[in-house]
């Protein structure tokens, strides 16, 4: 038999996501204890990330720059980045990293991902199993508009019948509609750089890589990449021309 919520327990879908709201910022203050502080980077390291954007903004921005002041800059880096000038360890050129589990600068960021992780599950699972328990199986609201029957399965997640009006909504899939639906609500009350969103910090770790115990690549491969990326760079100058422009917009 499907229940309603707000007739029996006298409270309906903005208790639920009132709920929510607090389980959010519980999430982001508890993620925030276990934050550890970033080590700083060595200055060899920055220098090589540096230097490798030093060719992506000569190819992007090199319309603005005469054409000898390009072909001396993309001569200079391309002969640097064959070199390995910049690599912030030239003996390991052409060599796989070493396993991240020897680097204990790496484990220290494995085990800071390890917190994040268990700041954001835990009062995930305590709010999933709080509404199994006290909300299995009731409806808390209906949508003033119209549906077809595709949105039922997503709609009363937990009500096993097939006659309910699609636009009754239970208190399960309320509760998932509200989770993806938050973050506007959290950048409000907690800023913009908040723990309290799961999809984003989901989102974050896969940008991250799917195995981060893998060794990386060889840390001259991109630079190796950017300097086929400079031979073919066509440089067209913006100001080629430009008295002849000039003189025909003011002639028009």
């Amino acid at each position: 038999m499907v229940r309603l919520l707000y007739p029996v327990h006298n409270v309906d879908s903005s208790d639920n996501t009132r709920i929510q709201i607090l389980t959010g910022i519980l999430r982001h203050y508890l993620s925030t204890l276990l934050q550890t502080t970033p080590k700083p980077q060595p200055l060899a390291q920055i220098r090589q990330h540096r230097s490798l954007l030093r060719g992506a903004n000569l190819r992007q921005n090199c319309a603005q720059i005469s054409p000898s002041s390009f072909a001396a800059r993309r001569s200079y880096l391309i002969q640097a980045y064959k070199d390995g000038l910049f690599l912030a360890e030239p003996n390991a050129r052409g060599k796989p990293r070493a396993n991240p589990m020897t680097d204990p600068a790496m484990m220290e960021g494995m085990m800071g991902m390890m917190k994040g992780n268990v700041a954001m599950m835990v009062p995930q699972s305590l709010i999933m199993g709080w509404i199994n328990a006290f909300f299995s199986g009731y409806v808390i609201m209906k949508l003033p508009f119209p549906l077809t029957p595709q949105f039922k399965s997503m709609l009363q997640s937990g009500v096993g019948t097939r006659d309910l009006d699609v636009r009754w909504v239970s208190s399960l899939s309320w509760y998932f509609l509200t989770l993806f639906g938050l973050q506007p609500v959290y950048n409000f009350i907690l800023g913009s750089n908040n723990a309290a969103s799961q999809v984003t910090q989901q989102m974050a770790q896969a940008q991250m890589g799917a195995n981060p115990m893998a060794g990386a690549e060889d840390p001259d491969k991109p630079f190796q990449m950017e300097v086929e990326n400079l031979e073919v760079t066509e440089h067209r100058y913006i100001l080629e021309g430009i008295e002849d422009r000039l003189l025909a917009s003011l002639a028009s």
